[in-house]
């Protein structure tokens, strides 16, 4: 039997491809998108050396004759928050080659790759899609604590009469001297960024976006700036929605998403987040979509209180694990 092989470094296109198949292979297996958009994009757009931001993530190839049987993507480590010196990331592998020790030989390099990282030295956070038993299994088996949930929470969006016991949306409504008009490309970033950074301070993931994190979802065939809602009060960008179309969702048909709704924290209170929502929505059910989803960290009460009362309902979790380095995992592979 071929033994399979370990590559570490910028995938190359052929790579890359490999890294797409997989992925497409665990979503029809599993019922659940293996990696994030965010793991996705950077296996779609490959560091080249020009992208800074790009240029440190890792990324981990296991081979087996021409065949993706595992792949692991390594962020940065985390500078600030609860997890400083951290380092995230995601792992997949092949439903063909499963039970094979596969995943605990990419854990094995993920955690030699952090130990060589001179800005990291405390731990190594994985994120699981779907909360399924295998990822808990393999977690508990390797070492890792189960630290952080991320829900994923849908609603019909033709109210009542889609879904009985669906509330209808209300219309928006907004602060006393608040304007709403939707985001020009070239013109927007650099505010929106500073708003973003500051609405999600605490935030691992949204709260460290960059100039390129934003200029590559700019450049995705799903971006529409006609669904991307800045709430303006006194000229100053006080808080956005975000949304965003998925082509197929677990229906079949096509998906609105609240991709990201944030409020600046000088300018929070007074339903400005509720009402940047409620017209989201509206544009979405006005695009004719029947459904639409959304992710909220379970800790989140306010957001998740918020949510339930607009009708959303839990239908799937994500799981962040973390272990400490060095690793303590059990032998063998």
């Amino acid at each position: 039997m071929t033994r399979p092989r370990l590559t570490e470094g910028p995938l190359s296109a052929a790579q890359a491809a490999l890294v797409a198949e997989l992925a497409e292979a665990a979503r029809r297996a599993d019922g659940v998108a293996p990696l994030s958009e965010h793991a996705l994009l950077r296996v779609q757009y490959p560091a080249d050396g020009s992208a800074g931001e790009r240029s440190a993530a890792r990324d981990l190839l296991l081979t087996i004759e021409e065949t993706a049987a595992g792949y692991a993507h390594l962020d940065p480590a985390d500078e600030t928050g609860e997890n400083e010196g951290d380092l995230s990331g995601e792992l997949v592998v092949h439903p063909a080659h499963r039970r094979r020790g596969h995943a605990r030989a990419l854990i094995t390099a993920l955690a030699e790759t952090a130990l060589a990282d001179s800005a990291s030295g405390r731990g190594i956070r994985l994120w699981a899609h779907g909360d399924l038993p295998a990822a808990a299994g393999l977690a508990r088996a390797t070492g890792f604590t189960r630290v952080r949930s991320l829900w994923q929470m849908r609603r019909p969006l033709a109210g009542g009469g889609a879904s009985p016991g669906t509330p209808a949306l209300p219309e928006p409504s907004f602060p006393a001297g608040v304007t709403v008009r939707t985001f020009v490309p070239g013109q927007d970033e650099e505010a929106w960024l500073e708003v973003n950074a500051r609405a999600f301070a605490h935030h691992p993931e949204q709260g460290a976006w960059t100039r390129d994190d934003l200029e590559l979802r700019e450049a995705e065939p799903w971006f529409d700036p006609a669904g991307f809602f800045l709430a303006e009060r006194d000229g100053r960008l006080a808080g956005f929605h975000w949304t965003k179309v998925h082509p197929e969702g677990p229906d079949g048909a096509p998906e609105g998403e609240v991709y990201v709704v944030g409020v600046d924290p000088g300018g929070q209170g007074g339903g400005l987040g509720r009402a940047l929502t409620l017209a989201g929505l509206h544009h979405l059910a006005g695009r004719g979509l029947a459904h639409v989803m959304l992710y909220v960290d379970e800790e989140n009460a306010a957001a998740t209180r918020l949510y339930t009362a607009l009708g959303f309902t839990r239908s799937n979790t994500d799981v962040m694990y973390r272990r400490a380095v060095p690793p303590n995992m059990a032998s063998g592979h």
